[in-house]
């Protein structure tokens, strides 16, 4: 099992990504084999506590997915939650905002789509986008940009008042790894249409991007929205440290099945 305490962001922890290795696997003692052999067993806890949350139906459970192109976002939802009750699991993603959406605040798209009583909400892309893309691309003014952190920092403490735990990953891969993937997707005709020159623009700003991510994590882990930095490069065990972070968290969630809302004792189905 991985240490929930390992690749966790601690409030105030000021992060450099070039401290946290996209290669590591030090939180499992096994390989790819035993990794992906492994990975099933814990999905199908998640599946169980997904049913007492449903069940349950007083909180709910925000998952954050972020990461820069071809980190393995939609992989990751495939493959951790691809076993579990899509009744009670909804995915988002947010790209560029429409015309509606950029005429309200910058969160007025994201919050109607947070999860209800008994949910689990995935946000492939989320709010973050705000501080990332628009502050990269420079959409909005540094001042702004930067004011943000504390809207979102407010925003996610309303959620966590309100009954949403909320658990954050960012998917972290090398440069050298995003370039191979890339190729990849250029090379397969099952991937080629993936492939969007607009990443290669992205590519060229990913210093930029880098310092962005670690502005943006250290500004907002928090104790009721923390941060994960994911070691990526291996999808394997990115799947498996993730899948084993959302049980940690689900099982100190610790749902239940409610009691029947009348005395079913004696009762006989004829």
């Amino acid at each position: 099992m991985i240490d929930p305490g390992a690749y966790l962001i601690q409030p105030g922890e000021k992060v450099d990504l070039a401290d946290h290795d996209p290669d590591d696997k030090s939180g499992f003692d096994g390989d790819k084999k035993e990794g992906k052999k492994q990975l099933p067993g814990l999905v199908d806890e998640i599946a169980e506590l997904q049913r007492r949350l449903w069940a349950e139906s007083t909180r709910s459970l925000l998952v954050v997915l972020q990461g820069l192109d071809t980190g393995g976002k939609d992989g990751t939802i495939r493959h951790v939650f691809g076993g579990v009750n899509p009744q009670g699991v909804h995915v988002r993603g947010f790209g560029e905002p429409t015309k509606e959406e950029a005429s309200h605040d910058f969160l007025w798209r994201v919050h109607q789509h947070t999860p209800e009583d008994g949910a689990i909400t995935v946000f492939n892309r989320s709010h973050y986008e705000d501080v990332l893309v628009a502050r990269v691309k420079e959409l909005v003014p540094p001042a702004v940009s930067s004011g943000r952190y504390e809207h979102i920092r407010a925003f996610e403490r309303l959620l966590a008042d309100e009954g949403t735990t909320i658990v954050k990953f960012y998917l972290h891969i090398s440069k050298d790894e995003q370039r191979k993937r890339l190729e990849r997707r250029l090379a397969r005709p099952d991937k080629r249409w993936k492939f969007d020159k607009g990443d290669l623009d992205d590519r060229r700003l990913w210093d930029s991007y880098i310092d962005a991510y670690q502005d943006a994590i250290t500004e907002t882990s928090t104790e009721h929205a923390p941060w994960y930095v994911v070691p990526a490069n291996r999808k394997w065990y990115r799947d498996l440290v993730v899948a084993g972070l959302l049980f940690a968290t689900l099982e100190r969630m610790d749902p239940g099945y409610p009691e029947p809302d009348e005395d079913l004792d004696g009762v006989e189905v004829r």
